[in-house]
């Protein structure tokens, strides 16, 4: 199964399409606001408003042989520790060799935030390249993930 944390999400409809290419199930998980799919592969998982519900639904049932697709990191070292298969938005694999230092690196900047008020922004735009690492990304996560489920 593939789990999308929706809110904020650029790449849904990537994700739809290679859960429907693959015939697999698709969790997208969101607090509401979203369009519902007529795919009969999709799921969509409208949970209550709070912080971290969505991310919590997903940990609780992601794990081997499953695909998160995730923008939180904090969401992702729970799945990856639970033996999903993890990707962000611009097609990055989060795994156990990499998962500590992305986490330690998120922390670090909201760190630097909080002690700087005007170090606020996001980077660069989401672009055309980072939607086509991601649909590759997700396609070997995919296959992986086939393989160990």
């Amino acid at each position: 199964m593939i789990y999308v944390d929706a809110d904020a999400c650029p790449v849904k409809a990537e994700a739809e399409k290679v859960a429907t290419r693959h015939r697999l199930k698709i969790f997208i998980v969101s607090n509401g606001g979203l369009r519902p799919s007529q795919n009969p592969l999709v799921e969509m998982v409208f949970v209550p408003d709070g912080p971290d519900v969505a991310d919590m639904w997903i940990a609780e049932r992601a794990g081997r042989g499953d695909v998160v697709v995730t923008g939180d990191i904090p969401l992702a070292a729970k799945c990856v520790e639970a033996g999903a298969k993890v990707l962000k938005h611009n097609g990055e694999p989060l795994t156990q060799a990499n998962i500590g230092n992305v986490l330690a690196t998120r922390d670090l900047m909201t760190d630097l935030r909080a002690a700087d008020p005007f170090r606020q922004g996001g980077g660069r735009a989401f672009s055309k390249a980072d939607r086509s690492r991601f649909l590759d990304g997700l396609e070997r996560a995919v296959q992986a993930a086939k393989k160990e489920g």
